[in-house]
């Protein structure tokens, strides 16, 4: 098929070949990872018939955010755990789900939930990466096991997010761990056999073994730390990629350096951490790269989508690949050699840097904002857009994505910091308790928004604001409409052209994940995974606004059907009723409250008050019995809560259960409750 041509302003796009209109093969939609499809069947005029045409409900409470894959007829998508479903998508009714059993005792390493982003299919195999770092192939049609291959060091802190990626008969696919200390890469398997065919590591290994490749050569030149390849260096390569045909060329970003602050790891820019890199698919062998974030000390990974496109900048046409950054600027580059072209910053409130040099395109950061003292800055590091999908329409020439405004975190290195291969490595100093966090509370609270923006003008069309700080991903169709769920649990439809909401439906819990559309039997539908959760659901602080905890489930919508969704009640409906009701000595409590905010809240919630996970204010007195056998000997790792051995002594967690007891006493009354970090 004949790529058609579109042209519009100073825009011009060479649309992608579509196959068909029915199915949604690939993770972006196409190998342009544009997340448009022309459908329009349900478009600006019709949307308001939309109704559910069937839901199914997933028995967790856990973060869902995988793309769902559709192919004749069929959705295959994952929840948590890496379970992997097939489900018919006329009726919803599964045709088989396959169970990778990952190890719960695993999950203190999985740093924002036991999440997955879906899967990828190819040549009537099912591909899926899991949490404890295997690739495996099923059987499309039976969901049965072909091959699985472990695609990482079993005995170190390693995990899988994403989706695999299908490129010339290749299966490609990364890893994440940077915040515990490993040394990232990502991999090629032959899609037939499982057989590893290259691998590109991000980062340079101990200089004392030499260098795997030129690349690592040049690398190793800007870390200049002492033995920093002892904490692995990082550069996860976690999620974000996506491939060129014609160029041969696999894009992805790589993640934060092991630790986060250069100022306890050492100086430089250490190569490839926070880079968007080009490799060929057929070799591993680098092409090009472009470092967002030069010394990333802020967890600014490059992990975000990469949405390529061919656009008319400046009078020449350019083959470019663009990325909304966890940094806050927006950037296009050459996809051919990493050009620099153009950077802008699409948020407010930016404060780690004065703005992008024109030229080179390296950031301007602000004076001694890397140093070792703390500091408050925005954007925090879940960053103003992560890796929830974008979308690029051909006819408006915008691109769509969720951006998150004004937030802020406050930044304390651990001048302490040693590398522990059992517990994170991200050297902040939990027990710092100055007077930044009250200029943080003190200061506006962050928002969310849809926004639209031109790549070409570097700027902002128009922005649809919503009342949480968490949106999702995103999806554009040809009906003139961009379909995007939030925290809140809406899932919403607006106007591609202006941002005026169109539609909406309550989902009943908060959406992360990005739907997509496929017809079948002549009828366009839209599928969309909602589950809150990740690393913004489990840590729950009051800036996300008021997200939506509940059961995660698939929901798929169809003009005039008129199914109902009978959501299972989830959570509290009053304040804790305390299981202790003893006073708890209050330096105990003290001490208790900063072990949990340093080492609980990630799952359990920024002073115990969690999301998805069990509020721990509500725990039974028969748990607060058994605190020490859960904490520290893994009493319950079956419902994937590890063990703290090696991390907290007997000590420590007899502090952390008085702060829990305190944080419910507190809570059931309402009135004497007091600030706490």
């Amino acid at each position: 098929m004949r790529k058609q041509v579109l042209v519009f302003g100073a825009i011009l796009v060479m649309a992608p070949p579509v196959a068909t209109a029915e199915d949604w093969h690939l993770h972006g939609g196409t190998q342009t990872d544009w997340r448009f499809s022309p459908l329009d069947q349900i478009n600006e005029r019709t949307v308001s018939r939309l109704g559910l045409a069937w839901s199914m409900e997933l028995g967790t409470s856990r973060g869902l955010e995988a793309t769902p894959i559709v192919e004749d007829g069929v959705v295959y998508t994952t929840g948590a755990w890496n379970m992997v479903f097939a489900f018919d998508a006329r009726t919803g009714q599964m045709k088989w789900s396959y169970d990778p059993k990952v190890p719960r005792e695993r999950a203190y390493f999985f740093c924002c939930d036991v999440v997955n982003r879906g899967v990828a299919v190819h040549n009537g195999k099912v591909y899926v990466g899991t949490l404890d770092g295997r690739l495996i192939a099923l059987d499309q049609r039976t969901g049965t096991r072909i091959w699985s291959v472990q695609t990482t060091d079993p005995a170190k802190a390693y995990s899988i997010t994403a989706a695999p990626l299908v490129a010339n008969n290749r299966v490609i696919i990364g890893n994440a761990g940077s915040e515990y200390g490993v040394r990232g890469y990502i991999t090629a398997y032959d899609a037939e056999t499982g057989k590893q065919v290259w691998r590109f590591y991000t980062v340079p290994g101990d200089p004392n073994k030499g260098s795997e490749s030129k690349a690592m050569e040049i690398a190793a030149k800007t870390w200049h730390g002492k033995e920093w390849w002892k904490a692995g260096g990082g550069g996860s390569p976690w999620e974000g990629m996506s491939y060129d045909p014609d160029l041969d060329l696999l894009y992805f970003g790589s993640g934060n350096a092991s630790t986060w602050y250069r100022a306890l790891r050492g100086q430089g820019d250490g190569l490839y951490t926070a880079c968007i890199l080009a490799v060929k698919a057929s070799t591993g062998e680098l092409a090009w790269y472009f470092q967002t974030t030069p010394g990333d000390s802020f967890d600014y990974d490059a992990t975000q989508p990469l949405v390529q496109a061919n656009l008319m900048i400046g009078g020449r046409l350019r083959k470019v690949v663009l990325q909304a950054n966890k940094n806050g600027f927006f950037y296009v580059l050459d996809r051919q050699t990493g050009e620099f072209l153009s950077a802008a910053p699409f948020v407010s409130g930016i404060t780690w840097a004065s703005g992008v040099d024109p030229r080179t395109g390296r950031p301007i950061e602000l004076p001694g904002v890397a140093d070792a003292n703390p500091k408050l800055l925005s954007p925090e590091p879940n960053g103003a857009h992560n890796w929830n999908p974008m979308a690029f329409h051909p006819a408006t020439g915008l691109v769509y994505f969720p951006a998150r405004v004004g937030t802020q975190m406050v930044h304390v290195p651990d001048k302490k910091w040693k590398y522990d291969p059992n517990r994170d490595n991200v050297g902040i100093d939990g027990n710092y308790e100055g007077p930044l966090f009250a200029k943080m509370i003190s200061m506006p609270p962050p928002t969310g928004e849809l926004l639209a923006w031109d790549p070409v003008a570097q700027k902002a069309v128009w922005r649809a604001k919503y009342p949480v700080l968490d949106g999702g991903g995103v999806l554009a169709t040809g009906g003139n409409l961009v379909f995007q769920g939030r925290a809140d649990g809406i899932f919403a439809a607006f106007r591609a052209t202006d941002g005026e909401e169109v539609w909406q439906f309550d989902a009943a819990t908060g959406i992360m994940a990005p739907p997509v559309t496929y017809t079948v039997d002549g009828a366009q539908y839209v599928t969309v995974m909602a589950g809150w959760g990740g690393s913004a659901g489990l840590m729950n602080t009051p800036a996300v606004g008021a997200a939506k905890p509940g059961w995660g489930r698939i929901l798929t919508f169809a003009l005039d059907a008129k199914a109902a969704l009978k959501a299972p009640p989830f959570g509290h409906t009053g304040p804790p009723l305390p299981a202790i009701t003893a006073k708890q000595d209050p330096q105990i409590v003290h001490t208790g409250a900063l072990l949990f905010n340093s080492h609980c809240f990630t799952c359990h919630g920024l002073n115990a008050v969690a999301g998805p996970l069990p509020d721990l204010r509500y725990s039974t007195k028969e748990t607060l019995d058994s605190f020490a056998g859960i904490v520290l000997a893994g009493a319950r790792v079956s419902d994937g809560m590890p063990s703290f051995g090696k991390i907290l002594s007997v000590k420590d967690v007899e502090a952390i259960r008085a702060y829990v007891i305190a944080r419910a006493q507190e809570t059931a009354k309402p009135a004497q409750a007091s600030q706490r970090r």
